[in-house]
């Protein structure tokens, strides 16, 4: 057997890029089924190619400057995201939170630094101020909840800037002290380098970028130059004594205002960072952490257990004491605890400074061991964030009751449905049910989209394609309903599908569920998964055996808390549209807190609908609801994607259900609106990846399909 040792570690640059473009292209597909958070897989990745793991790679010149680089980019990023008209808004509360969810957790992780770990005071000092600071990993859960705007949230992302400004600060302290300069008259020379630091950069940057904005237009041009600034000011940052990453967020500080969130420019600053630098850096930090360590006896899992435990208490105690203080409810007392308590790249970036640091004996400030704490560290608190932050969102608005308005026809004039179509047998009673959806009063014309593959077969799909949209449209003019139509190009059907809603302002999505084993046997197909994770409007996915028009009822199951959901009236609305348009019976199943809202909208806006209301209490009544379902019947499952509030784990079980309990039936499946736009999130602490089930769910199903074929087997 041939001996492959000698070809590693790779030194050829060539194959090096292509190892690291391999990681930074699977990593996040592995870590997404793991659900495990997707910045502590770039790192597990470097671990397990660096020379502690497999010894694929060696940490070279390419990982110095792109890892530099990419450490430069997280700050500048963090600080670049930031709401500043939020912090402007609440200034008084937020300097109050920032300081004590700062100085709380720094107190706490020096003593257990000095007392228990037995590093140095220096050491001690970097300890406090990686669990000082905190990363806003939670915040995209937030905004899906659409509780962006709420004074907890406004509180946590203010505070979170400035507990890593005083961060920073600290740690421009203790890099001076280690390199030999800390006498009175150094403190006294290095506050007027840095208040003519902050001067220059606030009086110069400004101007200069409102004049190169002003007068170069092309976004690749001003793409350089935001990066140019960037770099300056590390640079400059470095020259007075201060980190580099320090100027970094500065840079982000000051280029907030110029740079939209919304914007070509931003989608292109956030898309070199989280494809590139950004992983980049995190596999070069892997790369460092000797998993050894971790064997040589419990010092360094208990030293985990020490930091995360009382850096998470430090930032409960700051937040429910800040709760407290400025009398909000204990939910807000939740609400910024979870958003407050994890730590993610800013904690890393602090602690590679640390390691290149000596103390007076020569000895490094923190070893290697540290950096292993702070990786375990990471998992732990987001983990714990992420959970306390969901608590909280749920409880905020079940406390709030922040019901959607009933809404007036004026209120419904967003409308405009966007209708895929791909199988003529299937297509005109899809047109046909959009029709029966759409408002009549405001004559839109339906969207029809074919999207093809971008392959060698796309000629002739797209001819296909063009062809079954005439007939859709022809058969939509039987009905006087007009359709615009598109065939589409695309390498991924779900992003054709997306990109088309985002171009017609389309309000929701009607299409038809995956019925084609051939294709694929997964319940979900090979796209619509990533549709609805994807997109956080209206879907309604329809499976129909037979014209609608012969249908006599249709019976809906509505999970609890679906009145909560910004979407609720919007379903409902076409529910009973469909009804009056069959003339059919409608039954709603649901529990006794969702149906009064329910009962309530029917008999105010749709009194001639005849509409039955039975109680729900579990979603696992829905076996015995199959048996009343009959061949001319629709069964309607409302749903709701993860992360909602009306999100319950057996929905996870849905597709299982449905495929056993209503095999051969017509059926609907509705995903409602929801807050914010997935297609436009993108951070490099969250994983692009969305769709599929986790590692966890196929190995349950797996043991649960061996457990049936032994019972089985058994009988």
């Amino acid at each position: 057997m041939p001996d492959i040792t000698q070809y590693f570690p790779i030194t050829n640059p060539t194959l090096i890029f292509f190892v690291v473009m391999c990681i930074i292209l699977f990593a996040p597909i592995i870590m997404s089924r793991l659900r495990i958070p997707h910045i502590i897989g770039m790192v597990l990745a470097g671990v397990a190619v660096g020379k502690y793991g497999l010894n694929i790679l060696v940490r070279g010149e390419s990982f110095d400057l792109f890892g530099r680089v990419g450490l430069y980019y997280i700050m500048f990023l963090a600080s670049l995201e930031m709401d500043m008209e939020g912090v402007r808004k609440q200034k008084a509360e937020m300097t109050i939170f920032g300081i004590l969810t700062f100085i709380i957790p720094f107190i706490l992780c020096f003593a257990l630094g000095i007392s228990l770990l037995n590093y140095s005071v220096l050491g001690s000092l970097i300890i406090g101020c990686i669990m000082a600071s905190n990363t806003l990993i939670a915040y995209p859960m937030v905004s899906r909840y659409g509780l962006a705007r709420k004074p907890s949230v406004s509180l946590s992302v203010g505070s979170s800037m400035m507990a890593l400004l005083f961060s920073l600060i600290m740690l421009a302290a203790i890099v001076s002290s280690a390199n030999g300069s800390g006498g009175l008259l150094f403190w006294l020379w290095f506050a007027a380098k840095f208040i003519g630091y902050c001067f220059f950069l606030g009086y110069a940057v400004p101007r200069l970028t409102r004049h190169f904005l002003r007068r170069y237009s092309d976004s690749v041009t001003q793409f350089i130059f935001v990066m140019a600034i960037l770099f300056m000011c590390a640079a400059l940052s470095e020259a007075i004594g201060l980190e580099g990453i320090f100027g970094a967020f500065m840079a982000g500080l000051i280029l907030n205002r110029y740079i939209p969130h919304l914007s070509p420019l931003m989608n292109h600053i956030e898309f070199t960072g989280n494809a590139l630098f950004i992983p980049y850096f995190l596999i070069g930090v892997g790369m460092l952490i000797n998993v050894n360590l971790l064997f040589e006896g419990r010092g360094i899992i208990l030293a985990v257990v020490l930091i995360t435990l009382f850096g998470t208490l430090g930032k409960a105690i700051a937040a429910y004491a800040s709760q407290w203080f400025f009398r909000l409810p204990m939910t807000s007392g939740h609400m910024m605890f979870g958003l407050t308590s994890a730590h993610a790249a800013g904690a890393i970036a602090i602690v590679m400074v640390g390691m290149r640091l000596n103390n007076a004996d020569g000895t490094p400030l923190v070893d290697a061991n540290l950096l292993n704490i702070v990786v375990l560290m990471i998992l732990f608190s987001c983990i714990i964030s992420t959970f306390i932050t969901e608590y909280a969102s749920q409880r905020i608005i079940m406390r709030d009751e922040d019901m959607p308005e009933e809404k007036t026809e004026k209120d419904y004039d967003d409308e405009r449905l966007l209708v895929p179509v791909k199988y003529a047998e299937y297509a005109n009673w899809l047109v046909d049910l959009a029709v029966m959806l759409r408002n009549p009063k405001l004559n839109r014309s339906l969207i029809g989209l074919n999207v093809v593959y971008d392959d060698d077969s796309m000629e002739t799909h797209q001819e296909n394609g063009k062809r079954l949209l005439e007939q859709v449209t022809q058969h939509a003019m039987a009905s006087n309903v007009r359709v615009q139509s598109q065939v589409r190009i695309a390498a991924n059907i779900a992003n054709g599908i997306m990109h088309a809603f985002k171009e017609y302002h389309c309000s929701e999505v009607v299409i038809g569920m995956h019925s084609h084993k051939e294709i694929s046997n997964k319940f979900w197909g090979a796209f619509h998964q990533n549709l609805f994770n994807g997109l956080n409007r209206q879907i309604i996915m329809a499976r129909l055996l037979q014209p609608l028009n012969t249908l006599r009822y249709i019976q809906i199951v509505v999970p609890s808390r679906a009145q909560l959901e910004p979407g609720f009236y919007r379903w409902l609305e076409r529910m009973c549209r469909l009804a009056s348009n069959l003339d059919c019976r409608i039954r709603f199943y649901a529990r006794q807190d969702t149906m009064q809202w329910i009962t309530k909208y029917v008999s105010n806006r749709h009194s001639g609908v005849r509409a039955e209301y039975e109680d729900m209490e579990h979603w696992n009544q829905m076996p015995a609801i199959a048996s009343t379902i009959a061949d001319d019947h629709l069964f309607v499952v409302v749903t709701a994607r993860k992360g909602t509030i009306s999100f319950k784990n057996a929905q996870e079980r849905l597709p299982d259900e449905l495929t056993k309990y209503f095999s051969g039936k017509n059926l609907m499946i509705i995903f409602p609106d929801q807050h914010g736009n997935a297609m436009e999130e993108m951070n490099f602490a969250q994983p692009q990846l969305q769709g599929g089930m986790s590692a966890y769910e196929i190995i349950l199903r797996w043991v649960q399909g061996i457990k049936h074929k032994m019972a089985k087997n058994h009988n």
